[in-house]
């Protein structure tokens, strides 16, 4: 048995009762909680290694729902870009990758993710250029590299510009290819138990780049082996007007239609809702990943997140591609999607609380871990993150949850995934950054094509 035992530390547990504790104390056995409580620990003779964590905040880990790890490697282009000229002009620089910038890509932004006190990330790939390599495994591979647990969405596009889509022909696969492929995937790599580091969901990419068929018979394999399903949906103006052109019908009509409702489907984005789609949202208990950041830089509009809450549809975060974010990282996105939603709907919108559960348990819902992951809670795994809140950058907040979610996001002490450690004293521990920075760097010119340039 391997024990932690985390005392003396404010202590925000995210459970159904808001539980806090001013000085309280987290143990930790085999990967998962043991208790949790006020004041000191009880006595135990099997003490494992102590932490004071004395100036700092423990939260649960933050959960991603929503991101392209492989964009890490392509940031900084299309800037004053639409969603549709943004891809337009980032597609033909995609179909450059392989599956070593794949790799260098997720290694460096899985770590960046770590050190914002990220321990799940749901990465949806949808780019298979021809030739590639295993692109699914260079993903798995660096997860397990920086130690972070992994959603692998097997995204998949199969409409080309010649048949009404919006990506290259070439950059888009064969529908019956498409699908046996998101089957190999959830073969090789999904892992139902409790204390899984890696799941796989099902993804087709949107309705602009996916056909029905894709789209019909995606949620159908999803169902047919229980893995959850994923989508971009409702992110743009631009997509909904595609949606009624083409398929007469509005995007949630659409994918209501072809299945992708329901509480195993979660949606990126979810923007562009009325108040009945809202509703309908909320009665079926689809998922929204909601990603401020991403949806400012593109200037997409801003979700409405208090209305998608008070609704009952579970709303988590996601940073989005690094493309679109290029902080890239998740814990800037609880500060971020207070901002939105009090920008849209005023100042009691989004409270600092509700911000840190989106970021928490709203994520786990979505990716239907709730059981497993989210909150400070006897049993379930003890991802946890630990912020220092004693420097000058919190100095004089009395409240820890309003100083982690409003102030500067914090350095963390410690990032514990199932009890291991993957970041201690704000650095990475399982991976070298420089090394990752290298890698990155020479992933950036090859996809780019400036090292042909050079």
């Amino acid at each position: 048995m391997t024990r932690l035992l985390i005392e003396n530390v404010a202590i925000a547990t995210v459970d159904s009762a808001g539980t806090e504790y001013e000085s309280g104390y987290v143990d930790v056995e085999d990967g998962r909680i043991a208790a949790v409580g006020d004041g000191l620990a009880p006595a135990n003779g099997q003490l494992g290694s102590r932490i004071d964590g004395a100036g700092c905040l423990v939260t649960p880990g933050l959960v991603n729902t929503h991101h392209h790890l492989y964009q890490w490697a392509s940031r900084g282009l299309a800037q004053q870009a639409t969603l549709f000229e943004w891809l337009v002009e980032l597609y033909p620089v995609w179909a450059r990758l392989d599956d070593q910038i794949e790799h260098a890509a997720a290694s460096a932004g899985l770590a960046w993710l770590a050190r914002s006190g990220c321990t799940t990330v749901a990465d949806h790939h949808y780019v298979y250029p021809a030739g590639a390599g295993d692109l699914d495994a260079a993903l798995v591979e660096a997860a397990r590299r920086v130690g972070l647990r992994l959603q692998l969405v097997r995204g998949s596009m199969d409409r080309g510009e010649s048949t009404g889509g919006l990506p290259p022909d070439e950059l888009v696969e064969d529908t019956d290819d498409a699908l046996a492929a998101t089957e190999r995937a959830i073969a090789t790599y999904h892992d139902p138990a409790r204390a899984a580091m890696v799941r796989v969901a099902v993804g087709p990419c949107s309705p602009f780049s996916a056909s029905e068929r894709l789209m019909r018979e995606g949620a159908e394999l999803a169902r047919r082996h229980g893995v959850r399903l994923h989508t971009h949906l409702a992110e743009t103006i631009d997509e909904e007007e595609h949606c009624v052109a083409q398929f007469g019908r509005k995007p949630l009509d659409y994918a209501d239609e072809l299945g992708w409702l329901g509480s195993d489907v979660w949606l990126a984005h979810g923007i562009h809702f009325d108040e009945t789609a809202v509703a309908r949202i909320g009665a079926t208990g689809t998922g929204i990943a909601h990603c401020p950041s991403s949806n400012a830089r593109l200037g997409a509009g801003i979700a409405k997140v208090r209305a998608l809450l008070d609704a009952g549809a579970p709303v988590g975060l996601g940073a989005d591609g690094a493309a679109s974010n290029e902080a890239g990282g998740l814990g800037h996105e609880l500060r971020q999607s207070l901002l939105l939603a009090r920008l849209r709907n005023g100042p009691d919108a989004l409270t600092a609380r509700e911000a840190l559960w989106l970021g928490t348990m709203g994520g786990a819902r979505c990716l239907g871990r709730q059981n497993e992951l989210g909150s400070i809670e006897v049993g379930k795994q003890a991802d946890l993150a630990v912020w220092r809140l004693d420097g000058l950058g919190h100095a004089g907040i009395a409240d820890p949850v309003a100083a982690l979610v409003l102030g500067p996001l914090p350095p963390l002490a410690l990032l514990l995934v199932g009890g291991a450690t993957v970041v201690a004293d704000d650095r990475v521990t399982a991976v070298d950054e420089d090394a990752l920075r290298t890698e990155l760097v020479t992933a950036n010119l090859r996809l780019t094509g400036a090292e042909a340039l050079r």
